[in-house]
């Protein structure tokens, strides 16, 4: 059954790496790029510090902050521990898979901290904020998901290294906007 699943994976690795061609392939590593979400951020924290003031604002940077951090560190400690090559540190798919990115990055690949990072902002400020601004928070979700596949367009993730690492991302962006709002309401009456 192992053997199964990894073959579907790679097969839909191969899949989604191939749409799109060479005239996607700035876009996509536009997108990949790790400051290409900092316009958005930047708004959402104007935008909070405007909602809530300088204190919760305050509160949620560091809270971000906190989650970025805990979502890069549990990245890093499963692609040491699981130790599964990079698609494009694969000697089997050599020659197949459409290498977009001039290097390919570290050798190990499970999970993807970029999608566990950009769903847990997307899930972070969703947590908080759905009920007032659904348009606004289903964008979010949908940028987090953007960054996600061109991770496996660009070449340098499996599928599953970026469902497992929205996984792990929205559990901590929801974890983190809780504990958020516990901090802010001892802090701010």
């Amino acid at each position: 059954m192992w053997d199964t699943l990894l073959h579907l994976d790679r097969e839909l690795l191969l899949e989604l790496n191939g749409w799109g061609g060479t005239g996607w392939d700035q876009f996509w590593l536009l997108v990949s790029d790790k400051w290409s979400g900092l316009p958005l951020y930047l708004f959402l924290v104007v935008f909070f510090g405007r909602q809530w003031g300088w204190k919760r604002l305050l509160i949620a940077l560091i809270s971000i902050g906190l989650l970025l951090t805990a979502s890069d560190q549990l990245a890093n400690f499963f692609k040491f521990g699981v130790q599964r090559l990079r698609p494009c540190h694969e000697p089997e798919l050599s020659g197949i898979l459409r290498l977009v990115k001039s290097s390919c990055g570290g050798k190990f690949g499970f999970f993807s901290a970029h999608a566990a990072n950009s769903m847990g902002v997307a899930v972070f400020f969703t947590t908080l904020w759905f009920r007032k601004f659904r348009t606004g928070m289903i964008l979010l979700l949908l940028w987090a998901l953007t960054v996600g596949y061109s991770r496996i367009y660009i070449g340098v993730h499996y599928t599953s290294d970026v469902l497992f690492g929205f996984v792990a991302g929205g559990f901590l962006g929801w974890l983190f906007a809780r504990l958020f709002e516990r901090a802010s309401q001892r802090v701010i009456p």
